[in-house]
């Protein structure tokens, strides 16, 4: 039950985005906003008021509106949605005292502005509301509604809940329980996912833009801006924006963005940092779509910069907008409908990765880069701060993008990292997403929040990483290297490869860098092998690696790939071509295309001193052949199609399920119960249960315990990251891996090969299952902080291998130290809302 102590609920403050890209910022409502709800009664039109009312009701009586806005935040809630000022919707329950036992029952309505209709607020108000109730002890909604009034008839049915209706006396009455159910979330998400698509779009396809801040020397960054908003072709009207100057770039300045004529979009802002926020304010009367801030000055420079940068987002997200930044180098969409290079870089070409780069600094090098190695780009943002918009947010666009294959992340914080790991687990799916997190600065970030252990930092993004699918690199230079694999080759369907060169020195580090990638350097057939030889000659070295002699011409490398990809024992080639061979270039990467095109197997080239994709001179009828990637050396091929290989097995691999499982959790409770009760002070350290406790405990979930501990060699644990949420965790010899739950089947089975336990070791001691009813265990009992099992032998000490127990075979239990902590459940974060 909700606290009816407190006043006023802050918890249920969001900002949140609506089915149109817009933002609003809801919250409960105060008595202050009587004349706000007045005023948005005067607004409305005779019909919405008649279906609210049931009657023509052209202004509120004094007690009614006073009702309206005196709540008393648990059995009566209101919340109301703002943009700017203005009140344009309002959601409230009331608990109905009467006709139910336990009062577990509320009447809703729900009113929105006529101008703000068919955004998607009732949508986003009913589920607040109805998280909001659950935690007053609500779980039931009903509802009377006029037939006519559609609108909401299709929000409560649409909302995911089972309702159910009838019909008395010309009204309709819904009812549906609110409880928190997959298919309510599953509704909740869709929207989340097409909202934040549609407020990306806003920021990457705006019909015009105003750069604000853009002077007249080619030295300023506003005016590095509009001159390559204006090279690259935006597909739209530019407008510098300039306290002081006529025009710009030959170009009609205005003062303020307020002076312009016509609706703006996109406003990109370049003006030193204390001037940002009255741009916002100015923008926020425009009606600005969205910003992105180049200012730097905000949470780059301090505390003082952090509390401003948050201001002026809470400002932007109030009247609507949406920011990039602040400290962004700006966003690309090569789409040539919109043509926008709001960067102060050239325009890297057309194609289909979409990247973030979080760095400011780094936008402008992520930039050149992608230009010298020649991969094309859907969309780019330099995200800056981040102190908005965010990998998320980007993730939902680029999950319905269809110009983009690829996604490439440098990331230096999570915003969500729940909603990222849910978003990318679905996304990997069909969209590979490759992201750039060293173990440093993942630990800078999470060392606070990680009880100041960088190792359990790091561990908890190589777990989310792992989970989701995400191909993690250490550095952007290898971020590069695979996203051209990715981007130009189809994905492997093992790790078997073939290396095919002019020079055995390259061919032989070719294939020791396979190894040390974790690939395979293929056996080829001896069919493979004969047909290799009756092409190229008896000159030719034709095991693996294939050496194809240092004066070959093109022709033997068109057939030296053809043949080695047609080996049914070879998912993949790497093809080594040094500077001494008499063959041109060009016509080398031509003839390893031509080798390529009749399989479907990819291709990498090692063209010493050369990085990049190569793009092969088209055929002579004018078709176009799969660009080559192309490396330094064969130690940076390798390691790039080793993480794509295993990225490619993840895609393959079934999702896994998340088992049923017996448990206990009444007699859980009552072990966590008793140990709270013993512990009334709220201080958020853990403590730790007694070995009776621990073991009550285990058992309530099926997990049998044991009363003396194994050796060291093996643990299995829990740990409670606050922004990761669970973790499972299994060490061997101090090799240690990790899961967020929750736990499939397939996960379990993943941290055991992880840390080299075999199968045979792991049924006798039932592994895979005391892991998966540990991460159970860990989701529905939040207070568990941290646990650490050690298998033991029931009857006598440790046995073969180090493990528990004589006999081998007899049977096994686990000891554990378990520590709880307050647990606060926050539904509220649950919930559709911008961080």
């Amino acid at each position: 039950m909700a606290d009816p102590s407190e006043p006023y609920p802050a918890r249920w403050e969001a900002d949140v985005v609506t089915r149109d890209g817009g933002t609003v910022h809801v919250r409960p409502i105060r008595p202050a906003d009587r004349p706000r709800i007045a005023e948005l009664h005067g607004r409305l039109s005779p019909e919405t008021v008649y279906f609210r009312f049931f009657a023509p009701l052209p202004t509120l009586p004094d007690a009614l509106l006073d009702r309206f806005v005196n709540v008393d935040y648990v059995d009566r809630l209101a919340l109301v949605a703002l943009l700017g000022d203005r009140i344009i919707a309002v959601a409230r329950y009331e608990r109905l005292p009467t006709g139910t036992e336990t009062g577990d029952e509320a009447e809703v309505a729900f009113l929105v502005d006529d101008a703000h209709q068919g955004r998607g607020l009732g949508a986003v108000l009913l589920e607040h509301l109805a998280a909001a109730a659950r935690q007053a002890g609500i779980s039931r909604f009903v509802a009377d509604t006029l037939p006519g009034n559609q609108r909401m008839l299709r929000l409560f049915h649409e909302a995911g809940f089972d309702d159910q209706r009838s019909f008395a006396d010309g009204v309709v009455r819904v009812a549906f329980p609110i409880v928190d159910t997959a298919a309510a979330r599953q509704v909740a998400h869709q929207r989340e996912r097409e909202a934040a698509a549609r407020s990306v779009s806003r920021l990457l396809a705006p019909r015009s833009v105003a750069v604000i801040g853009a002077g007249r020397s080619r030295g300023n960054l506003g005016r590095q801006v509009l001159d390559q908003l204006l090279a690259g072709g935006f597909n739209g009207p530019v407008y510098p924006v300039n306290r002081s100057a006529a025009h710009v770039a030959s170009i009609r300045a205005y003062p303020q963005v307020e002076d312009i004529p016509d609706p703006v979009d996109l406003a990109v802002v370049c003006v030193p940092a204390p001037d940002v926020p009255a741009v916002v304010e100015q923008c926020a009367r425009k009606h600005v779509g969205g910003l992105v801030i180049m200012s730097a000055g905000f949470a780059d420079a301090g505390p003082d910069g952090l509390a401003a940068q948050r201001q002026l987002v809470a400002d932007a997200r109030g009247n609507g907008m949406r920011v990039i930044g602040p400290n962004s180098m700006g966003v690309v969409n090569t789409d040539p409908d919109v043509a926008l290079d709001a960067s102060p870089s050239p325009m890297p070409p057309p194609g289909r990765i979409g990247f973030i780069a979080q760095s400011g600094g780094l936008g402008v090098a992520v930039i050149d880069e992608l230009t010298r190695r020649h991969l094309g780009v859907s969309t780019l943002v330099s995200a800056g701060n981040k102190a908005d918009v965010s990998g998320n947010d980007l993730l939902h666009y680029w999950d319905g993008d269809p110009a983009t294959d690829v996604i490439c992340m440098y990331i230096e914080t999570f915003g969500n990292p729940r909603t990222f790991g849910r978003v990318a687990r679905r996304l990997s799916r069909r969209k590979p997403i490759v992201a750039v997190k060293s173990a440093r600065s993942a630990a800078g970030y999470l060392a606070a929040a990680s009880a100041n252990n960088p190792a359990q930092a790091d561990e908890a993004v190589d777990a989310l990483f792992r989970r989701t699918g995400v191909v993690r690199t250490d550095t952007l230079e290898q971020l590069f290297d695979v996203a051209q694999v990715l981007a130009a080759q189809p994905l492997p369907a093992g790790r078997r490869v073939a290396i095919v060169g002019t020079s055995g020195g390259p061919g032989v580090l070719a294939a020791d860098a396979c190894m040390a990638a974790g690939l395979e350097v293929a056996r080829l057939s001896p069919d493979t092998a004969d047909r290799l030889r009756a092409r190229l000659g008896v000159a030719a070295e034709v095991r693996n690696p294939v050496d194809l002699a240092v004066d070959a011409q093109p022709p033997a490398f068109a057939d030296g790939v053809r043949l080695a990809l047609a080996d049914p024992g070879v998912d993949a080639a790497i093809v080594c071509f040094t500077a001494p061979s008499a063959a041109p270039r060009q016509a080398v990467v031509d003839a390893i295309a031509a080798g390529a095109a009749a399989g479907t197997k990819p291709v990498l080239a090692c063209l010493l001193g050369r990085r990049g994709l190569i793009e092969p001179t088209p055929t002579p009828d004018g078709a176009a052949r799969r660009s080559l990637p192309c490396f330094a050396f064969p130690e940076a091929a390798a390691a790039a199609l080793g993480r794509v290989a295993r990225y490619a097995e993840w895609r393959r691999r079934p999702e896994g399920t998340v088992p049923s499982l017996s448990v206990d959790r009444s007699a859980a409770r009552r072990v966590v119960d008793t140990w709270l009760a013993g512990h009334p002070s709220p201080d958020p350290s853990p403590g730790w249960l007694t070995p009776d406790q621990a073991d009550e405990l285990l058992a309530a979930y099926g997990i049998p315990v044991a009363p003396a501990a194994g050796p060291d060699r093996l643990v299995l644990g829990l740990v409670q990251d606050p922004l990761f949420g669970p973790l499972v965790t299994l060490g061997v010899d101090g090799v240690r891996a990790a899961r967020a739950v929750p736990l499939t089947d397939l996960d379990a089975e993943d941290l055991l090969s992880e840390v080299g336990v075999g199968g045979g070791e792991s049924d006798r001691i039932g592994l895979a299952p005391v892991l998966l009813r540990l991460g159970r265990l860990a989701e529905e009992v939040p207070e568990v902080a941290e646990a650490e099992l050690r298998p033991a032998n029931a009857t006598g000490p440790a046995g073969p291998n180090g493990l528990a127990g004589a006999p081998s075979d007899g049977p096994v239990g686990y000891r554990a130290r378990v520590a709880l902590r307050r647990a606060s459940p926050h539904p509220e974060l649950a919930l559709r809302r911008l961080r």
